[in-house]
């Protein structure tokens, strides 16, 4: 509205320098047809204005100041974000733009490696540590875990350290556990790495899509955002291709007796964090974002990358002479660190630790709770109900998946399964390989088992007697009621404490028993397991591709919307997967169609958010995101093998549910980051 001061509404007769007019220029258009005598009464009274109406304008000025002082405290807030999109601008998008998007590329790129690692290895990990179920449960879910708290850490930190800073460490973090997981030999140093790598590489995905939004002009982030999203896809295309030419090559590796085992999926997991590791070197050669320098009245530095991001654009361009033209950016006051300096002066080298570092924990969990915020809160919800509906879906089936085809390879092994029963061998040389096979009641003696594998092999009341056992390795075999006399087992991975069950050892003697339960990895890791991984991080690439041309030109809530609800009708194919290529075929529909809600949930988050709080409000949607992965990977897995009913209903509600809901959020399309 337009603006106008108090005497243009209220104006008085007063003594001018104005020469004087003629009187019949002067007269009134109000007081013609009046006599004399009222024009001399009215211009007495307007001479003499009453108390009241001098009250009144008074008041009115006082309003109309205050409302010029709201109106002036507003603009002073809306100046730099206006200012800064306007310096974006005149930067252009160029050479810096995509140098930074190929080094946070390859830590999106780590991150998608790291939720792929587990799921590789622990076949042939199990038996290198002879897991139970349990345990292996405990890892795969374990490592979401730290991720989720990696996510909330980093994205907190984030707004105080900064974006760059923040994101080397957690990288540095990830790339120390990864490389120490590779030679632990225990469970539980294993496990204890492997929480650790997820910590670090948990502020990936927060804080990169931070950092990248703050150097992009607001007609190219949601486009470029997107792009970015293809470096996830290629961290699982990696980590299958990988796994797929390395562990089932079970002689990369050696051993130091039976303590030290190093074999392939130890190579595997030491290739999976090269990505982490480009992205830590390529990091160290980039600058801290400068929007955040702004937040924290780090002026001069942030002018400095402004300039550097101007001029290595333009130099690309072929416009060397072009001048970066900016000389004053105003900002926010920040006094959060004042605090830090002042006490930082006092007391010992510890307490200034405890002090910087107490305070410094103080600002994250402040502008934690500050997310509750009124004008935060609903759209906060909202989004918060968005990642996690499409997460547990997401996740869950993509767990599921995998197990599935397991399940059905599994039944496909159990009905070609061989059953002797009361077979009688004496003095018999086994050299040859025992799979799938089950002897009820059968007498073994004099009998020599020597260098050979023993697979889903279950003797039941059967005995043995004088027979002798040499180099055997085995896997998922166990002796059931039997009885064993004078029998010999040197150098094999039957144990007496896991593999006979309510058995009778009658002078039965074990002699270097091998750590670990050592098989042939070649034939047990599954090639089609593989396969089904890659293709299933392969299918995400359309939808990436839509995501990146669309998201400037429909919006974000159209994308989130359609791919959610497209991906809940694909979940009801499920109904159809009586076989594994029918499941890699309805899993490739389903990670295709879902594609696109990733990226658009990625990208209104960034610009949902005001820059001291974007990354704190990314890294605890994400840490949700985490956390609904744990929850459904849990649950479908406890329905494996009794019904496709539960997982399909769980996520065609919770697509919905999330696809409909997207819609209230409001549409960043056009917005300048606040």
């Amino acid at each position: 509205m337009p603006c106008f001061h108090w005497k243009d509404k209220y104006t008085y007769p007063y003594k001018t320098d104005y020469p004087p007019q003629e009187e019949e220029d002067a007269a009134s258009d109000v007081t013609e047809g009046h006599d004399d005598d009222d024009q001399m009464y009215e211009g007495e009274y307007q001479g003499i204005p009453h108390p009241d109406e001098i009250k009144e304008a008074r008041r009115a000025a006082r309003r109309e100041a205050r409302m010029k002082a709201r109106m002036a405290a507003e603009v002073e807030e809306e100046t730099l974000p206006d200012q800064y999109e306007s310096i974006m601008e005149d930067c252009g998008h160029g050479r810096f733009q995509w140098t930074l998007f190929t080094v946070l590329g390859l830590a999106l790129m780590a991150d998608g490696v790291e939720c792929f690692v587990v799921s590789f290895a622990l076949p042939s990990a199990e038996k290198d540590m002879c897991l139970s179920n349990a345990d292996k449960g405990m890892l795969g879910l374990l490592v979401y875990v730290g991720m989720m708290i990696g996510a909330v850490l980093w994205g907190g930190l984030a707004d105080k350290l900064g974006r760059r800073q923040c994101l080397l460490y957690a990288l540095a973090i990830n790339c120390i556990f990864s490389f120490l997981s590779c030679f632990a030999q225990s469970y539980g140093f294993f496990i204890f790495f492997r929480l650790g790598s997820g910590i670090g590489i948990g502020g990936s995905i927060p804080v990169v899509y931070t950092y990248y939004a703050e150097f992009l002009q607001m007609d190219k982030r949601g486009e470029h955002l997107s792009w970015l999203c293809l470096f996830w896809m290629l961290g699982g295309l990696y980590a299958s291709f990988t796994a797929w030419g390395i562990i089932p090559h079970y002689g990369w590796g050696f051993s130091m007796g039976t303590e030290f085992q190093f074999h392939s999926w130890r190579v595997f997991v030491l290739v999976c964090f090269l990505p982490s590791v480009a992205a830590l070197a390529g990091l160290v050669f980039m600058p801290e974002s400068p929007r955040f320098l702004l937040e924290t009245a780090r002026h001069d530095e942030a002018w400095m990358i402004l300039k550097q991001v101007h001029d290595t654009n333009w130099r690309a361009k072929g416009e060397p002479e072009r001048v970066f033209q900016v000389s004053q950016i105003k900002m926010p006051q920040a006094q959060d660190d004042e605090f830090i300096e002042i006490q930082s002066e006092t007391g010992t080298a510890f307490q200034r630790f405890m002090v910087r570092h107490m305070t410094l924990v103080k600002q994250v969990m402040k502008n934690l709770m500050s997310l509750a915020a009124p004008d935060l809160r609903l759209h906060g919800l909202f989004i918060a109900i968005v990642w996690f509906t499409m997460a547990f879906s997401y996740y869950g089936l993509g767990a599921w998946f995998p197990d599935q085809i397991k399940y059905l390879q599994f039944e496909e092994y159990e009905s070609n399964v061989k059953i002797f029963h009361r077979e009688k061998v004496e003095r018999f040389h086994f050299n040859f390989t025992l799979q799938n096979q089950v002897h009820k009641e059968g007498e073994y003696i004099h009998d020599r088992f020597i260098d050979i594998e023993i697979r889903n092999v279950k003797f039941e009341e059967s005995l043995f007697e004088n027979c002798y056992f040499e180099d055997v390795r085995s896997t998922d075999t166990f002796f059931e009621n039997c009885t064993l006399k004078n029998t010999v087992f040197y150098n094999t991975d039957l144990w007496e404490d896991s593999k006979f069950i309510n058995c009778k050892l009658e002078n039965t003697t074990f002699l270097h028993p091998k750590k670990g339960c050592h098989l042939n990895f070649q034939e047990q890791n599954d090639i089609l397991i593989y396969l089904v991984s890659f293709l299933g991080s392969l299918s995400v690439l359309p939808g990436n591709i839509i995501a990146g041309l669309l998201m400037d030109k429909i919006g974000r809530l159209k994308i989130i919307g359609g791919s959610m609800l497209g991906s809940a009708g694909c979940t009801f194919f499920l109904l159809l997967c009586f076989s594994q290529w029918a499941v890699v075929f309805f899993q490739c529909l389903f990670f295709a169609a879902s594609a696109a809600a990733w990226n658009g949930i990625e990208v209104i988050t960034v610009e949902l958010y005001p820059a001291s709080k974007r990354a704190t409000a990314f890294g605890v949607l994400n840490g949700t995101c985490k956390l609904a992965a744990i929850i459904s990977t849990f649950t479908f897995g406890k329905v494996i093998g009794i019904t496709k009913i539960i997982p399909i209903i769980l996520s065609f509600s919770a697509l919905v549910c999330g696809g409909l809901l997207a819609f209230k959020l409001p549409e960043t399309r056009e917005v300048i980051l606040q």
